[in-house]
């Protein structure tokens, strides 16, 4: 039996060549993985030996032959294809063992070239893997070192590979050659300004109990690019599995999250803030987002941007939550929550921001992709367009406003005072809908004056303004852009209020 080894990753290789060597395989290997092979003590056979020909073009060259692709691809149960082996003297190859170029890496690294790119594209390693997963009947083949104990445990075993496992292994190959050419494509048709295809590319996390409703069947899949904010890479501490709608939700917050540097607490519910502030740490942003919505909060989503601390904890305890999300949790923090055994507590990776997102969104028959809104403007004095300018604390409570209304479900409304939310209104069909119910819930709290309004998008009429002057309202931000926008700033200024208009909406549909 004859094995032909040739990895970039060579993590694990030398005791895999190791074990096959002792099982009675011999190794035909190339380059690099020769010589680690060699100073390992692994006998080995030069892939130019077999070929009878040298590697060449600084090694672009090297398992492109018959006597390789023969060895792979002749069937064993065919005679005329073993005829044409012995007229050729080519001998089978039983198992390959290849993994690709580093392709996506490369690309990957600040300031990388075309030149370093096309080098790093491979063409012997996914012609090895597709001829070895083709005749997956009689041949083993292996592009993952992950398999690699599987694989000899099966040997040592029965002597080979069983037939599934190369059925496995052959998909797998063809898997993973498939994700690297669409990397590939992906990066040269960039480079050539082609955009008439999408190629997506995820794995399964997990298959979850059911989707939005008990009859939707759901699963969850990562992408192979990590980045902050994310619940495909965070770290389940304690609790049930994750639903469809927990993730959905838990991303929401995360995105809010992601809006602030400082000390932040966001509660959610159905996609939408329940109640979000900021405070001079974590404690005291709970404290105020909880009392923002006691109601909304039962069985909602908690984030929070800082370590949650024990003294945190047991505020917590007592409220039903499905959900907290911190970048850590201290040791006496997780003890206390763990006591609540199906209450779901995941360590988040919130350690930078990350631009140039794509979100995807599916339709009938199609996907929509867009850049995901991770712009926020902060809002400025010379933003203002009524006669009475913001106060610092005003201005203050437009930013933090801003930052929670993008992350609303459009038309949204949010009132807030003192760095937290007093009153959210979100999905209505028109604005002053919105504005009707954040308004109302604010004065029913017991927050009636000197408030602070935000909107996603702009005020069509002067109806909001005269409404949120009724219940206390004297600072606005919004987009602007409406082609009544003078009315509303001429109603402002009636009623002495201050209102900045930014140029930029956040629809959220």
């Amino acid at each position: 039996m004859r094995a032909l080894v040739s990895v970039s990753d060579k993590c694990g290789v030398v005791e895999f060549a190791q074990n096959l060597r002792r099982l009675g395989w011999e190794i035909i290997a190339t380059g690099g993985t020769m010589k680690l092979l060699q100073e390992s003590g692994v006998e080995v056979i030069n892939i130019s030996d077999v070929t009878g020909f040298p590697e060449i073009c600084d090694g672009r060259v090297k398992t492109l032959h018959p006597k390789v692709h023969g060895g792979l691809l002749a069937r064993r149960d065919d005679e005329s294809h073993l005829q044409a082996l012995r007229d050729n003297g080519i001998e089978f190859i039983d198992m390959v063992c290849v993994n690709l170029y580093p392709f996506r890496q490369t690309i990957a690294k600040e300031g990388v070239t075309m030149e370093d790119a096309i080098e790093n594209i491979d063409i012997g390693g996914p012609s090895m893997l597709r001829s070895a997963a083709k005749n997956y009947r009689d041949v083993t083949v292996v592009c993952d070192p992950q398999d690699y104990q599987r694989i000899i445990a099966e040997i040592e075993q029965s002597g080979n590979t069983t037939l599934e496992t190369r059925l496995q292994l052959s998909a797998k190959a063809y898997t993973h050659t498939a994700e690297y050419d669409m990397c590939i494509a992906t990066y040269m048709r960039d480079k050539a300004a082609l955009n008439e295809k999408l190629f997506a590319s995820f794995d399964l996390v997990q298959t979850l109990r059911y989707g939005e409703n008990p009859h939707q069947s759901a699963k969850f899949y990562r992408s192979a690019d990590e980045v902050p904010y994310s619940l495909a890479t965070a770290k389940q501490l304690n609790g049930k599995e994750l639903s469809y709608n927990n993730i959905q939700d838990a991303n929401a917050a995360l995105n809010i999250v992601r809006e602030f540097s400082e000390p932040f607490c966001v509660g959610l519910k159905h996609m939408n803030p329940c109640g979000a502030a900021i405070g001079k740490d974590v404690k005291e942003a709970w404290q105020k987002a909880y009392e923002a919505d006691t109601v909304s909060i039962f069985g909602g989503i908690v984030a929070v941007n800082r370590e949650l601390t024990a003294e945190v904890a047991e505020l917590m305890k007592p409220i039903f939550l499905e959900i907290i999300m911190a970048p850590s949790f201290s040791e006496e923090a997780l003890a206390i929550l763990s006591t609540k055994k199906n209450l779901r507590l995941l360590q988040v990776d919130m350690s930078s921001s990350s631009n140039g997102q794509m979100q995807y969104v599916t339709v009938n028959g199609g996907v929509l992709v867009q850049a995901l809104d991770t712009d926020t403007l902060t809002v400025e004095e010379s933003m203002c367009v009524t006669e009475r300018k913001p106060s610092a604390a005003e201005l203050s409570d437009m930013n933090f406003g801003w930052r929670i209304v993008k992350h609303v479900k459009s038309n949204a409304i949010v009132v807030v005072k003192d760095g937290h939310t007093v009153g959210v209104g979100a999905g209505q069909m028109n604005r002053v809908g919105s504005a009707e119910i954040a308004l109302k819930q604010a004065a029913a709290a017991g927050f009636t004056e000197n408030l602070t309004l935000a909107s996603d998008g702009f005020f069509p009429f002067d109806d909001t303004v005269t409404l949120a002057q009724k219940y206390g309202v004297t600072a606005l931000v919004q987009p602007g852009g409406s082609v009544r926008d003078e009315d509303s700033v001429k109603r402002a200024n009636e009623f002495g209020m201050t209102m900045t208009m930014t140029g930029m909406r956040h629809f959220k549909h």
